[in-house]
Protein backbone atom coordinates (compact mmCIF):
# COMPACT_ATOMS: atom_id res chain seq x y z
CA UNK A 1 0.00 0.00 0.00
CA UNK A 2 1.36 3.32 -0.91
CA UNK A 3 2.72 5.70 1.97
CA UNK A 4 0.56 8.62 1.11
CA UNK A 5 -2.76 6.15 1.52
CA UNK A 6 -4.59 6.04 4.76
CA UNK A 7 -5.82 2.49 5.47
CA UNK A 8 -9.02 2.99 6.99
CA UNK A 9 -10.27 -0.30 7.09
CA UNK A 10 -10.44 -1.67 10.70
CA UNK A 11 -9.59 -5.58 12.69
CA UNK A 12 -12.46 -7.22 12.76
CA UNK A 13 -12.59 -9.06 16.32
CA UNK A 14 -13.70 -12.86 16.71
CA UNK A 15 -17.00 -12.64 18.04
CA UNK A 16 -17.07 -14.13 21.93
CA UNK A 17 -20.98 -14.83 22.17
CA UNK A 18 -22.00 -14.97 26.19
CA UNK A 19 -25.64 -15.93 27.46
CA UNK A 20 -26.75 -13.97 30.52
CA UNK A 21 -29.73 -14.95 32.57
CA UNK A 22 -31.49 -11.67 33.29
CA UNK A 23 -34.87 -10.36 33.34
CA UNK A 24 -37.37 -9.87 31.49
CA UNK A 25 -35.46 -12.60 29.43
CA UNK A 26 -32.05 -14.15 29.42
CA UNK A 27 -30.03 -12.67 26.50
CA UNK A 28 -26.83 -13.14 24.15
CA UNK A 29 -24.41 -10.86 24.15
CA UNK A 30 -21.21 -10.40 22.27
CA UNK A 31 -18.44 -9.57 25.01
CA UNK A 32 -15.91 -8.39 22.35
CA UNK A 33 -18.35 -5.57 21.78
CA UNK A 34 -19.42 -5.03 25.03
CA UNK A 35 -18.62 -2.20 28.11
CA UNK A 36 -19.08 -1.60 31.84
CA UNK A 37 -20.23 1.59 32.65
CA UNK A 38 -19.49 2.59 36.17
CA UNK A 39 -21.90 5.94 37.36
CA UNK A 40 -21.13 8.49 39.81
CA UNK A 41 -19.34 6.31 42.47
CA UNK A 42 -17.60 9.37 43.79
CA UNK A 43 -17.14 10.59 47.30
CA UNK A 44 -20.06 13.15 47.13
CA UNK A 45 -22.34 10.47 47.27
CA UNK A 46 -21.14 8.14 49.06
CA UNK A 47 -18.35 9.11 51.60
CA UNK A 48 -18.28 10.53 55.11
CA UNK A 49 -17.99 14.37 54.86
CA UNK A 50 -19.46 14.30 50.88
CA UNK A 51 -22.33 16.12 49.63
CA UNK A 52 -25.28 13.32 50.62
CA UNK A 53 -23.10 12.85 53.92
CA UNK A 54 -23.77 16.63 54.78
CA UNK A 55 -27.42 16.35 54.30
CA UNK A 56 -27.54 13.53 56.33
CA UNK A 57 -28.87 10.82 53.60
CA UNK A 58 -27.90 7.40 55.05
CA UNK A 59 -24.75 6.37 52.98
CA UNK A 60 -25.65 2.66 54.04
CA UNK A 61 -27.58 1.70 50.81
CA UNK A 62 -25.24 3.53 47.89
CA UNK A 63 -21.93 1.88 49.78
CA UNK A 64 -23.70 -1.13 50.19
CA UNK A 65 -22.47 -1.49 45.86
CA UNK A 66 -19.03 -1.09 46.61
CA UNK A 67 -17.57 -4.68 46.57
CA UNK A 68 -19.92 -5.72 43.69
CA UNK A 69 -19.10 -3.07 41.63
CA UNK A 70 -15.06 -4.17 42.43
CA UNK A 71 -15.83 -7.44 41.32
CA UNK A 72 -17.51 -7.11 38.37
CA UNK A 73 -15.24 -4.98 36.81
CA UNK A 74 -12.37 -7.02 37.77
CA UNK A 75 -14.07 -9.78 35.87
CA UNK A 76 -14.83 -7.36 32.72
CA UNK A 77 -11.15 -6.67 32.61
CA UNK A 78 -10.14 -10.16 32.30
CA UNK A 79 -12.65 -10.67 29.54
CA UNK A 80 -11.10 -7.54 27.76
CA UNK A 81 -14.54 -5.84 28.61
CA UNK A 82 -13.70 -1.82 29.15
CA UNK A 83 -14.29 -0.20 32.07
CA UNK A 84 -15.34 3.27 32.03
CA UNK A 85 -15.81 5.35 35.09
CA UNK A 86 -18.75 7.98 34.32
CA UNK A 87 -18.09 10.57 37.08
CA UNK A 88 -20.11 14.28 37.23
CA UNK A 89 -17.19 16.66 36.64
CA UNK A 90 -18.79 19.67 36.89
CA UNK A 91 -16.97 22.72 35.28
CA UNK A 92 -15.59 25.55 37.77
CA UNK A 93 -17.64 28.64 36.71
CA UNK A 94 -21.07 26.08 35.72
CA UNK A 95 -21.27 27.86 32.46
CA UNK A 96 -22.72 25.20 30.33
CA UNK A 97 -25.27 24.36 33.54
CA UNK A 98 -28.87 25.11 32.43
CA UNK A 99 -30.70 27.48 35.15
CA UNK A 100 -33.17 24.25 35.74
CA UNK A 101 -30.18 22.74 37.38
CA UNK A 102 -28.49 25.19 39.06
CA UNK A 103 -31.89 26.70 40.47
CA UNK A 104 -30.69 24.38 43.32
CA UNK A 105 -27.91 25.88 44.32
CA UNK A 106 -26.01 22.61 45.63
CA UNK A 107 -23.92 22.36 42.34
CA UNK A 108 -20.18 24.42 43.37
CA UNK A 109 -21.19 25.18 46.99
CA UNK A 110 -18.49 25.21 49.04
CA UNK A 111 -18.11 22.27 52.01
CA UNK A 112 -15.26 21.58 54.41
CA UNK A 113 -13.99 19.34 51.58
CA UNK A 114 -13.86 21.17 48.88
CA UNK A 115 -16.72 22.19 46.05
CA UNK A 116 -19.59 19.85 45.12
CA UNK A 117 -19.00 17.46 42.30
CA UNK A 118 -16.59 20.44 40.62
CA UNK A 119 -13.83 18.93 38.53
CA UNK A 120 -11.10 17.91 40.54
CA UNK A 121 -12.67 18.05 43.14
CA UNK A 122 -12.49 15.67 46.17
CA UNK A 123 -16.13 15.02 45.76
CA UNK A 124 -15.77 14.53 42.74
CA UNK A 125 -12.98 11.59 42.96
CA UNK A 126 -13.98 8.58 43.16
CA UNK A 127 -14.16 6.41 46.67
CA UNK A 128 -10.85 5.00 47.66
CA UNK A 129 -12.12 1.66 48.54
CA UNK A 130 -12.71 1.03 44.58
CA UNK A 131 -9.77 -0.51 42.53
CA UNK A 132 -9.66 1.02 39.44
CA UNK A 133 -7.15 -0.02 36.73
CA UNK A 134 -4.54 1.88 34.99
CA UNK A 135 -5.68 1.07 31.64
CA UNK A 136 -9.90 1.71 33.11
CA UNK A 137 -11.52 5.19 30.87
CA UNK A 138 -12.45 8.14 32.64
CA UNK A 139 -15.42 10.36 31.19
CA UNK A 140 -16.98 13.52 33.08
CA UNK A 141 -20.55 14.49 32.65
CA UNK A 142 -22.85 17.49 33.61
CA UNK A 143 -26.24 15.72 33.49
CA UNK A 144 -28.03 13.67 35.04
CA UNK A 145 -27.59 11.48 31.48
CA UNK A 146 -24.38 10.35 31.01
CA UNK A 147 -24.84 11.28 26.78
CA UNK A 148 -25.23 14.75 27.17
CA UNK A 149 -22.50 17.53 26.47
CA UNK A 150 -19.50 14.96 26.82
CA UNK A 151 -17.47 12.45 24.86
CA UNK A 152 -19.30 9.09 25.86
CA UNK A 153 -20.75 8.28 22.82
CA UNK A 154 -17.75 9.03 20.53
CA UNK A 155 -15.82 7.22 22.88
CA UNK A 156 -18.11 3.56 22.83
CA UNK A 157 -18.68 4.60 19.18
CA UNK A 158 -14.60 4.42 18.35
CA UNK A 159 -14.44 1.18 20.41
CA UNK A 160 -17.50 -0.28 18.69
CA UNK A 161 -19.44 -1.09 21.90
CA UNK A 162 -22.75 -2.38 21.11
CA UNK A 163 -23.82 -3.58 25.07
CA UNK A 164 -23.29 -1.64 27.76
CA UNK A 165 -23.48 -2.51 31.24
CA UNK A 166 -24.61 -0.20 34.09
CA UNK A 167 -23.36 0.06 37.30
CA UNK A 168 -23.25 2.97 39.86
CA UNK A 169 -25.37 5.26 41.82
CA UNK A 170 -28.34 6.75 42.11
CA UNK A 171 -30.18 4.24 40.07
CA UNK A 172 -33.52 6.11 39.76
CA UNK A 173 -31.40 9.33 38.56
CA UNK A 174 -28.22 9.52 36.33
CA UNK A 175 -28.44 5.35 35.90
CA UNK A 176 -31.79 5.10 34.84
CA UNK A 177 -31.27 8.57 32.64
CA UNK A 178 -27.87 6.94 31.05
CA UNK A 179 -29.02 3.94 30.53
CA UNK A 180 -32.69 5.38 28.93
CA UNK A 181 -30.28 7.33 26.15
CA UNK A 182 -28.77 4.14 25.76
CA UNK A 183 -31.64 2.65 24.65
CA UNK A 184 -33.32 5.75 22.63
CA UNK A 185 -29.61 6.00 20.31
CA UNK A 186 -28.96 2.37 19.60
CA UNK A 187 -27.57 0.84 22.63
CA UNK A 188 -28.35 -2.99 23.94
CA UNK A 189 -28.70 -1.85 27.73
CA UNK A 190 -28.47 -3.75 30.73
CA UNK A 191 -28.91 -2.65 34.27
CA UNK A 192 -26.59 -4.88 36.99
CA UNK A 193 -28.71 -4.93 39.94
CA UNK A 194 -26.65 -5.83 42.66
CA UNK A 195 -24.09 -3.46 41.75
CA UNK A 196 -26.62 -0.14 41.73
CA UNK A 197 -28.56 1.60 44.33
CA UNK A 198 -30.01 4.82 45.43
CA UNK A 199 -29.90 7.31 48.67
CA UNK A 200 -33.58 7.47 47.59
CA UNK A 201 -36.62 5.86 49.26
CA UNK A 202 -36.96 2.21 47.96
CA UNK A 203 -40.17 2.64 45.69
CA UNK A 204 -37.78 4.51 43.69
CA UNK A 205 -35.09 2.03 42.85
CA UNK A 206 -38.30 -0.48 42.29
CA UNK A 207 -39.83 1.73 40.13
CA UNK A 208 -36.32 2.51 37.86
CA UNK A 209 -36.20 -1.32 37.79
CA UNK A 210 -39.64 -2.14 36.91
CA UNK A 211 -39.19 0.60 33.35
CA UNK A 212 -35.59 -0.41 32.72
CA UNK A 213 -36.59 -3.78 32.47
CA UNK A 214 -40.19 -3.22 30.77
CA UNK A 215 -39.15 -0.49 27.99
CA UNK A 216 -34.90 -0.60 27.83
CA UNK A 217 -33.19 -3.15 28.08
CA UNK A 218 -32.95 -6.18 30.63
CA UNK A 219 -32.14 -6.32 34.65
CA UNK A 220 -29.26 -9.14 35.35
CA UNK A 221 -26.53 -9.48 38.49
CA UNK A 222 -23.01 -9.09 38.82
CA UNK A 223 -23.31 -13.34 39.69
CA UNK A 224 -24.79 -13.80 36.59
CA UNK A 225 -22.91 -11.64 34.08
CA UNK A 226 -19.47 -13.11 36.19
CA UNK A 227 -20.82 -16.68 35.16
CA UNK A 228 -21.49 -15.63 31.79
CA UNK A 229 -18.20 -14.86 31.43
CA UNK A 230 -16.49 -17.88 32.63
CA UNK A 231 -19.23 -20.41 31.16
CA UNK A 232 -19.03 -18.27 27.37
CA UNK A 233 -14.82 -18.90 27.46
CA UNK A 234 -14.33 -14.93 27.02
CA UNK A 235 -11.18 -15.13 29.73
CA UNK A 236 -8.52 -13.16 27.62
CA UNK A 237 -4.91 -14.01 29.43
Amino acid sequence: MPAATANLVRPRRRSRPCRVAAQPTPFVFDASRAALVVIDMQNDFLSAGGWFDSRGIDLAPVRAVIEPVNRVAAAARRAAIPVIWLNWANRPDRLNLPLGVLRTGAYGKRLPKGRILERGSWGARIVPELRVARGDIHVGKSRLSGFWDNELDSILRRMDASTLFFAGVNLDRCVLATMQDAAFIGYDAVLLDDCSASASPAYCSEAARFLLGLLYGFVATSDSLIAALKKGKSRVT
